[in-house]
């Protein structure tokens, strides 16, 4: 098990690296990227769970716990919290690696539902596990 993964609820979906270019006028990164992020890793799951084509409808859930700084390693970990017919939603927990010692934090939690779409992008069945 890697530092990233000790306490955290769900599966590593997404690390990436939190750049200058992703700096607010605060010296922090912007809520948005890490948003971003966290659509894209539970997007991953989502699509996985559904065998297809999804869409986020809606970010039901967003807490900032603790700023991400330039040099984090953002560790973004998700997993299915519910299924309906044709929507799901993805429970998720981003974590940060901090400086050279890599001491672990939250820094953000949130669910977001997804409905299973088709290719006409119209919703669609979540097929049983």
């Amino acid at each position: 098990m890697s530092d990233c993964e000790q306490d955290a609820r769900g599966e590593l979906t997404l690390r990436t690296l939190a750049m200058p270019a992703d700096m607010n006028a605060n010296g922090d990164i912007f809520g948005g990227w890490v948003l971003s992020q966290m659509d894209i890793a539970s997007g991953i799951v989502a699509g996985q769970r559904a065998e297809g084509r999804v869409t986020t409808v809606a970010v039901d859930a967003m807490k900032f716990i603790r700023p991400v700084k330039v040099g984090d390693v953002l560790c973004i970990y998700a997993r299915v919290d519910r299924v309906g017919r044709t929507s799901m939603g993805i429970a998720l927990e981003a974590w940060v690696l901090r400086g050279k010692h890599g001491e672990r934090e939250k820094v953000t939690e949130a669910l977001f539902t997804y409905v299973a779409i088709d290719e006409e992008g119209k919703p669609r069945v979540v097929p049983p596990e």
